[in-house]
């Protein structure tokens, strides 16, 4: 499911490997790519075991998710300098090497705060390794065959967001959550090992080229900061706090700032001219708060699982695996046809089906079974499909060669922050309204009522006692106003993709099929 830029120095001019080489170069890289893709939704149903463990809210765990999308988003822009400094197969070895010691550190973790650094260091270090498996994967094979090698990495892409949870949940009901890191370990060496072995003398040329140091230094104030603001927010009580002012504050004007040094800069670290054009902003805007809506949604929903509705981590990834099968059937079809079809087209069909699940979503009640639950995230496999080929296109159309790495990087450092953001602002409104719910439900919660007296009569006579039986009632008010503002959430989103349609009709039609095949080469 993520994208990334190509980094900005094309393949080294290799002969393709042959025979079993490329079979197991390809396996490597694959391998390198599902291990860093699952750890964007292997830690989402393992939040409330995590949070238990380390004794902290369900709030604070989300933490543990954003912590690694804003700094992978952050480490992304780099990787074009990166590569051109130390060389392609050497920085995606470290790459690797690292994220497998920043795994191994954050299944070690004592504490929330200790595994945030450790997810921090994990996702910064984790930025160049999805687009430089891309560069290596289509310097592997022969021209003529470059839709089959990306046709086969867009499978791995597809395929971790379907068994991460999954995984996630079995690993964490049946042995304990910090496995879920430990599993990179064999994995990303065994990618590194072959890795070396086929590629360490296919080496890029490397030159000294210049980095905006202080591009760098204001990019991660103003992200981390207004990350920061975002994940506290709700413990410390907003703009009461004289903390999260402050963060404000800091996030407003580093971005300012930000934004005057990167326009005025001979070697921006991100090349915010590309804005200037309607086809990329309009498709960088509606696939980032698309992306963003996306994925506070698929946090939301294992979280509202597990806690209120009695499904173990297992079984909530049982309902968010299907998410991928129709995508991996149907994306294919998506890639061959897209430069025929207009993107366009396709886009606004992908967020229509975003906007009926989410809706169907929004109808749910306590009373929802495991196949009622689950039949819209199947119909999402429609929608993911239908998403991030033709939105790329659309975001790449028109740009000559030389800008397409920095154009790819912007538009994926804008969404994977969005998917950050999504996940704070999605969490911080489900528990604001769940809140708001309960005061409303509890009003009717009195001996006058019926239903109340009917409830209470009822559970006394099962030998609960009294206290028992007010307990029983608040967890009940408690369900019931967490299943409504979760239904509140679903239904804002619905509408919010609704509301995005017009800016994918903003950017101009994409008459080149060139674009689609950088859009490929993007993806």
């Amino acid at each position: 499911m993520a994208t990334a830029a190509p980094p900005a120095t094309p393949p080294a001019a290799h002969p393709p490997l042959e025979g079993a080489a490329r079979v197991w170069g390809t396996i490597a890289l694959s391998a390198a790519t599902f291990m860093n893709v699952l750890d964007t939704s292997i830690a989402n149903v393992s939040l409330p075991a995590i949070s238990g463990d380390l004794g902290v809210s369900s709030t604070q765990g989300t933490w543990v998710i954003t912590s690694f999308a804003v700094a992978n988003a952050i480490a992304v822009p780099l990787t074009g300098w990166l590569t051109q400094r130390f060389g392609q197969v050497r920085l995606f070895l470290a790459s690797v090497l690292l994220f497998i010691i920043s795994s191994w550190l954050c299944g070690l973790a004592p504490n929330m705060t200790m595994l945030i650094a450790f997810r921090t260091l994990q996702g910064f270090v984790a930025g160049p390794m999805i687009p430089l498996s891309q560069t290596l994967l289509l310097s592997s094979y022969p021209r003529a065959k470059a839709g089959l090698a990306m046709a086969m990495w867009s499978m791995t892409t597809l395929v971790a967001p379907v068994m991460g949870p999954l995984l996630g949940g079995w690993i964490t009901d049946n042995i304990s959550w910090p496995w879920i890191f430990y599993i990179n370990i064999p994995v990303g060496l065994l990618a590194a090992g072959i890795t070396w072995g086929l590629y360490h003398k296919r080496e890029s040329a490397t030159r000294k080229v210049p980095i905006d140091g202080i591009g760098l230094a204001l990019l991660v104030l103003w992200v981390g900061s207004l990350q920061l603001m975002l994940d506290k927010g709700k413990e410390l009580d907003w703009f009461h706090s004289p903390e999260i002012v402050a963060m404000a504050v800091v996030a407003g004007v580093g971005f300012a700032f930000f934004l005057v040094w990167e326009l005025t800069d001979k070697h921006p670290v991100v090349d915010l001219s590309l804005f200037k054009r309607r086809n990329f902003w309009s498709g960088a805007l509606a696939t980032a708060v698309a992306y963003g809506l996306f994925f506070g949604n698929v946090v939301i929903l294992p979280l509202w699982l597990q806690q209120h509705m009695g499904y173990t981590a297992t079984q909530a990834g049982m309902v968010l695996a299907p998410v991928g099968l129709l995508a991996i059937v149907l994306s294919p079809m998506v890639g061959i046809t897209v430069g025929k079809v207009d993107p366009r087209r396709y886009a606004t069909f992908s967020f229509l089906v975003f906007a009926l699940v989410l809706w169907m979503r929004s109808n749910f009640n306590t009373q929802a079974d495991f196949g009622t639950i689950m039949i819209p995230t199947v119909i999402q496999g429609i929608a993911m499909a239908f998403f991030f080929i033709p939105l790329v296109t659309i975001t790449l159309s028109g740009l000559t060669p030389d800008r397409i790495a920095a154009a790819s990087g912007l538009s994926n450092f804008a969404r994977i922050t969005a998917g950050a953001m999504g996940t704070s602002i999605s969490t911080t409104l489900w528990e604001n309204r769940a809140a708001l719910h309960h005061a409303q439900l509890a009003e009717s919660v009195n001996q006058g009522s019926q239903a109340t007296a009917s409830a209470m009569a009822g559970l006394s006579a099962n030998g609960f006692s009294a206290d028992q039986v007010l307990g029983q009632l608040n967890r009940m008010v408690d369900q019931q106003s967490f299943m409504l503002a979760a239904n509140d959430v679903f239904y804002a989103s619905a509408v919010l993709f609704l509301l995005l349609i017009p800016f994918v009709w903003l950017a101009r039609p994409v008459r080149s099929p060139g674009a689609a095949d950088a859009a490929a080469g993007a993806h």
